[in-house]
């Protein structure tokens, strides 16, 4: 059995379920409970608070956890990345009051910084031999500089509506970071069946989410161009239609590329565009 920690509140919580749950885990929401056995894979799920995962990851409490990796780079554990996931990116960055002259890290030699990533900005400051005050906050971070507490903040950006909201103005980057899977070392090495399995499965929802599958029809002297314009992993589907000189051809497209094959598809002669979103893919 392997034993899966998530968060049991926060941003990666309904993300995180929904992505065990796309890959077949049967498994109930953690919203009462410490713990929950998964009915149809040899593995239970642990709703912890955010900042422990690590630790219990490490400690072997857990095999493998889904959460940032700006938690892991935080606590600075021993642990393996598995998967990165694609989902909840953000950026770890430095912020100031709007107005403030800043024109680089030096200028904050001196100044007050407030911060629930203690370790991640004393880093920053070393490499750029900066000297200042870290005050440890563990709520809204935002909030500091307008009531005299800091000078500047160091916080996760998603949008930038909070600090926008706050009179704050991003300035510098320490570090981007998005969901991870990841994994006890020992477990890996013991579990690697059912960690690998699972691992397995996480990749082919991920690579669906990416791609969508696309069909229409077709002339058939269009077939060929049509083909040069489909970034398909190998060769695209061509069926005969019942009306003479048409065929029908499905192919995956990548989101990136999806609306701008559609518009060359388009001028090529396709009709009858549909387009399916893809459960799993594997490749």
């Amino acid at each position: 059995m392997i034993k899966i920690a998530v968060q049991k509140s926060g941003r990666l919580y309904e993300d995180s379920l929904k992505l065990l749950k796309d890959c077949g885990l049967s498994v109930e929401d953690g919203l009462d409970t410490l713990k929950a056995q998964v009915r149809n894979f040899d593995a239970e799920v642990l709703f912890l608070r955010n900042s422990d995962i690590p630790k219990y990851l490490e400690d072997g409490v857990a095999d493998i956890a889904i959460l940032g990796e700006n938690v892991l780079i935080e606590k600075n554990v021993d642990i393996a990345v598995v998967e990165k996931l694609g989902f909840s990116k953000c950026r770890l960055s430095v912020a100031v009051p709007k107005g403030v002259p800043f024109n680089g890290p030096q200028d904050l030699n001196g100044k007050k910084i407030a911060t629930s990533y203690p370790h991640s900005l004393q880093q920053y400051l070393n490499k750029h031999n900066v000297t200042a005050s870290i005050h440890l906050i563990s709520g809204s971070v935002e909030i500091a500089p307008n009531i005299g507490l800091a000078d500047a903040i160091c916080d996760l950006v998603s949008s930038g509506n909070t600090l926008f909201k706050n009179g704050l103005e991003e300035k510098e980057i320490l570090l981007k970071s998005e969901a991870v899977l990841a994994a006890n070392k020992n477990s890996l090495a013991e579990k690697s069946e059912l960690i690998e399995e699972l691992a397995f499965r996480i990749r082919s929802v991920l690579k669906a989410r990416k791609n969508k599958y696309i069909l229409f029809n077709i002339p058939n002297d269009k077939v060929a161009e049509a083909s040069q314009i489909l970034p398909v992993l190998k060769s695209p589907t061509v069926l005969p239609l019942l009306e003479e000189g048409w065929s029908s051809m499905h192919s995956v497209i990548n989101d990136e590329d999806f609306w701008t094959v559609l518009n060359k598809l388009e001028k090529c002669g396709a009709q009858g565009i549909l387009v399916i979103p893809i459960e799993k893919m594997i490749v």
